[in-house]
């Protein structure tokens, strides 16, 4: 399926090998996915356009450029793409390091068609769910932008779970500021409990969920 004249999942497959380039297309288009094909990392990094969901299906070793390093570069790009090695040549320590820097999965060859098709499913399932995590978080990140420096304190109090006249007596202003900045928090961020608050900041510092939220204070 294609939004606007592109792809709206696609799998990029990335091998110097052109047998598996076509054998890995062809078992994914199968099943009706969109696939490109690169010849290397290099290429690759040139031409693909990230902004696309979806997931990379990549050799380790490599001419120019391995596999290693280019998950190396992905990362300092800030890359949400699931990324699957696929290695002749790979051992358990190599895998063990690639996953444990991010790595969706390390498969080795010969990869058994249904065993790449149950990765590359499950690796499209994870995009899915970081770029809708992303966009929640560029929201959150934007709204925090709009407000005032006061208006961040207050918010950061609430969310710490403190009573209105703590909140002023740290800020060193009046109680009644505050509720007013609440007020206009509320305008503006559509929400109006401590544990909303505290999600939100979670958000916008880019922390993993499961933090239990506070009290909320009256």
């Amino acid at each position: 399926m294609e939004l606007n004249g592109r792809p709206d999942v696609l799998v990029r497959v990335i091998d110097d090998d052109d047998q598996m380039r076509r054998s890995w297309k062809f078992a994914l288009q199968a099943e009706g996915l969109t696939v490109k094909t690169y010849t290397g990392a290099v290429q690759f990094l040139r031409d693909d356009d990230p902004s696309i969901p979806g997931c990379i299906v990549c050799d380790v070793r490599m001419p120019e450029m391995t596999g290693l390093e280019l998950q190396v570069e992905l990362k300092s790009r800030h890359s949400i793409l699931p990324l699957i090695f696929v290695s002749a040549h790979g051992d358990i320590v190599m895998a063990v390091k690639a996953v444990k820097d991010g790595a969706y999965d390390f498969l080795p060859k010969p990869v058994q068609v249904d065993r790449l098709i149950e990765v590359v499913t499950g690796a499209l399932e994870k995009n899915r769910h970081d770029v809708r995590e992303k966009q929640t978080r560029d929201q959150a990140c934007t709204a925090y932008s709009q407000l005032s420096a006061r208006e961040k304190e207050v918010v950061q109090g609430v969310a710490d779970g403190l009573l209105n006249k703590q909140i002023a007596f740290n800020l060193g202003i009046t109680e009644k500021t505050v509720i007013s900045h609440r007020a206009s928090l509320r305008r503006k961020l559509g929400m109006r409990t401590a544990s909303e608050m505290t999600r939100f900041l979670m958000l916008v510092n880019g922390e993993v969920s499961g933090i239990e939220p506070k009290e909320e204070a009256h």
